[in-house]
């Protein structure tokens, strides 16, 4: 299994394959990159490809009430 950063996947496959290797689309895929968002590919086997996001929790920042 291999394991790269959605920057460097995309480089190697093009924007247009890699959105369909993955099954989302090209816009998905640039608006994931502009966003810095931590995605990571893992080929599963030859030519299936699944990708998962590393998030903090809780995923949008919280705001301190002031009593």
């Amino acid at each position: 299994m291999n394991e790269t950063s959605l920057d460097e996947f995309v480089a190697e496959k093009g924007q247009s394959e890699a959105a369909r290797l993955l099954g989302v689309t090209p816009p998905a895929i640039y608006k994931a990159i502009a966003a810095r968002r931590h995605i990571r590919v893992l080929e599963l086997s030859a030519g299936v490809f699944q990708a998962s996001e590393l998030r903090p929790f809780p995923s949008q920042a919280t705001k301190l009430q002031v009593a």
